[in-house]
């Protein structure tokens, strides 16, 4: 754990929460496929719209080094440069209808990214991490994985465990070393009026 990643609140929360953080630097120890149905699990249970559950999840491995390219190769170059590091990676991937009623759906995105949450808490009590990405490629994923017109290739997640950021070029080496900051609650606690600031957000 990079003790500098470790995040400062100001009123307590979970220790979960403190701990989470994405880093770009991954360690080559490799992801045990009963610690991927956990995570995987934990998406399942995440709550959605009407109980839908939109989200879809392709997955690679390392050990696969055919279907991990396939995967590395959806990503954008930038991320490609980090992410080929981790020893899994996945695309998640939203329905953006109503299974029931074939109406769109317009919470898919918020309830993909409810699952994928679920699956970085998931991660985080198994001292593992994940780093998601919006940076993918939609067009080649649909391409290679025959993905249907209604569904939306939106994230890309890579999975592992942390590692020091030496091998990382100094763009990213210095994402990982800087310490997590957030807004404060009265930036967007608000009350009476947009941006007025909540009581909430002035106690402390």
């Amino acid at each position: 754990m990079n003790t500098q990643k470790q995040a400062t609140p100001d009123h307590p929360i979970h220790e979960l929460l403190t701990k989470r953080w994405s880093p770009y630097a991954f360690a080559e120890r490799p992801v045990t496929n009963e610690d991927l149905r956990s995570l995987f699990e934990a998406a399942r249970w995440a709550p959605s719209s009407y109980n839908e559950q939109p989200w879809s999840y392709i997955v690679a491995k390392k050990e696969d080094k055919e279907a991990f390219q396939q995967m590395l190769s959806c990503l954008v170059e930038g991320n490609q440069e980090w992410a080929q590091a981790a020893p899994a990676l996945a695309l998640g991937c939203t329905s953006l209808k109503f299974s029931r009623n074939d109406k769109p759906n317009a919470a898919a995105l918020h309830d993909l990214g409810l699952a994928s949450a679920n699956l970085t808490f998931e991660a985080t009590a198994r001292d593992m991490f994940v780093h998601q990405m919006i940076g993918i490629l939609p067009d080649k994923a649909r391409e290679l994985y025959d993905i249907p017109e209604d569904v939306q290739p939106l994230t890309g997640l890579a999975i592992g465990y942390a590692a020091e950021p030496d091998n990382l070029s100094e763009k990213y080496k210095e994402r990982d070393t800087t310490a997590r900051e957030r807004k404060p609650l009265s930036e967007f606690i608000f009350s009476d009026s947009w941006g007025t600031a909540s009581e909430l957000a002035k106690n402390r």
